[in-house]
């Protein structure tokens, strides 16, 4: 066989072409000394893409937005943006480009795109460039939520550029190379509602069904259909979310997709402590992201996504009014169905046992983790081993509140949880945040050691294993609290 090069990857342009008012031709910023920092193989093999090329100097190159395919046409996308509430007209890809559409192993499209390739047209007084320790955290954030059996976008790679990115302290550079179903947002829609254009609208529309829900195409009403599907994704996605204990940090309607994956690893994390109240991001003053608002702010982002698709739900404006209400009173029932399906099987019980028990052991359980400031990853754990039979394991789990919890774990067991079947959703290993900010602060020094070793344990997340102890361990005292950045 010979030499796989560029010719091989083949790249589309359908967004583009499709939606040229949403899309600005342009090109990332040449980078003169690309150096692969870390590479994701088995998601370049789903993708059909040979990783001994992507590791080559032509391979890297791509990934960072040079040595495209001929037929390449890499674009910035426009789209709108209620931040914190306010509402932007235009944000748009800042520092970001779509290369163009994948077709992955089962004939699928997959975005490639670009994060930190230069400055755009939507910018914004912004270099447009990103740092190495950023894009690491969304790498490893990202494939941790993948093994989690989150909906996410993917890490492709992180290349460092070579150039010195300054924020508060000087810092190295980099870019991140993400793969999507889709990155059309919910300001996507509110972008093209406010050009006016109902055909725009349309066309977006079509594009989204298309791309991430084409059962909606067979529908009576494709265009209710797309928004029922959207609210159904998003609230399947953010009960998995708090299942799993993570925070998003800015769920601004232009970080949240069409297609139901979790973008933009920002201001995120993952709860140690339960606390609802629980807020990461530096900018989130008032708690507006918080824990436990992220199923009420999901709610209003998509009230904003009805407002945008009103024109095409239907001719009637109060028609469409009552079908949007009627659509978004879904995400309640779906996002509850979704987390007391997860809550029975992160606590071992069998379909024989009550929905209703299940929403009361669940509600008092989190309640003892709360008060005595429980880790919320850990307790699930341990309640695993307890279900298997070593009832010291409860101390472990909630400590100070080990004789509160007693009637709680005398109900519990007489329900005769299933051990094994707890092991296999509740995970062993997470990115913790101390954890990731010692790996992040090692690679921008240049050792990858920590980070690789974190994304071995992560991506692994259900099997415990001798000598990965440190992985499953809470914060140290000294590490909280705890606070992230944007990274722009």
């Amino acid at each position: 066989m010979g030499a796989v090069t560029r010719a091989s990857v083949s790249l589309d342009s359908g967004f583009a072409r499709e939606l040229g008012e949403l899309a600005v031709p342009w090109q990332a910023e040449p980078v003169a000394d690309p150096r692969l920092l870390v590479l994701n193989e088995p998601l370049a093999a789903e993708l059909a893409l040979d990783p001994g090329f992507l590791r080559s100097a032509e391979g890297v190159s791509l990934l960072v937005g040079g040595d495209l395919p001929d037929e390449a046409r890499p674009v910035a996308q426009a789209y709108a943006g209620h931040q914190f509430g306010g509402y932007a007209p235009l944000l748009g890809d800042g520092r970001a480009l779509l290369l163009g559409e994948l077709t992955d192993r089962h004939g699928r499209p997959r975005d490639l795109h670009l994060k930190g390739s230069g400055r755009t047209p939507f910018a914004r007084g912004g270099d447009g460039l990103a740092a190495v320790g950023p894009m690491l955290r969304e790498y490893v954030i990202s494939e941790a939520m993948h093994a989690l059996g989150v909906p996410t976008t993917r890490s492709l790679a992180v290349v460092a550029t070579g150039r010195t990115v300054r924020r508060e302290i000087p810092l190295p550079g980099a870019v991140l190379a993400r793969v999507a179903r889709s990155h059309v947002r919910v300001g996507s829609f509110s972008y093209a509602h406010g050009s006016g254009d109902p055909d725009l609208l349309r066309r977006l529309a079509d594009h989204a069904i298309a791309r991430c829900h084409p059962d909606a195409a067979d529908a009576p009403n494709r265009f209710v259909a797309l928004y029922q599907a959207v609210v159904s994704a998003q609230a399947d996605l953010v009960a998995q979310w708090m299942l799993v204990g993570f925070v998003h940090g800015v769920m601004n309607t232009d970080n949240m997709t069409i297609s139901g994956e979790t973008i933009d690893y920002g201001p995120c994390a993952f709860l140690d402590a339960f606390d609802p109240a629980s807020v990461y991001s530096s900018i989130d003053v008032d708690g507006r992201y918080a824990y436990g608002n992220q199923p009420l702010v999901a709610q209003w982002n998509l009230a904003r996504l009805a407002e945008a698709m009103l024109p095409i739900l239907d001719d009637d404006r109060e028609r469409a009014l009552e079908t949007a209400r009627e659509s978004l009173s879904a995400f309640g029932t779906r996002f509850g169905a979704t987390w007391l399906r997860g809550m029975r099987a992160k606590l071992g019980l069998s379909a024989e046992v009550e929905d209703d028990e299940v929403t009361t052991l669940s509600e008092e359980l989190l309640a003892l983790m709360h008060r005595g400031g429980a880790d919320y990853t850990s307790t699930f754990r341990m309640l695993g081993d307890v279900a298997r039979g070593h009832p010291d394991r409860a101390a472990d789990a909630f400590g100070d509140q080990l004789d509160a919890a007693e009637g709680w774990l005398a109900r519990w067991r007489a329900l005769r949880p299933d051990g094994a079947a707890m092991d296999r959703v509740n995970p062993v290993y997470i990115p913790r945040n101390h954890l990731v900010e010692a790996a992040l602060a090692a690679a921008a020094a240049g050792d990858l050691a920590p980070f690789t070793e974190l994304v071995g344990a992560v991506t692994s997340p259900y099997v415990e294993r001798p000598g990965w102890e440190r992985f499953a361990e809470g914060a140290p005292a000294a590490f909280g609290p705890y606070t992230t950045f944007c990274g722009t």
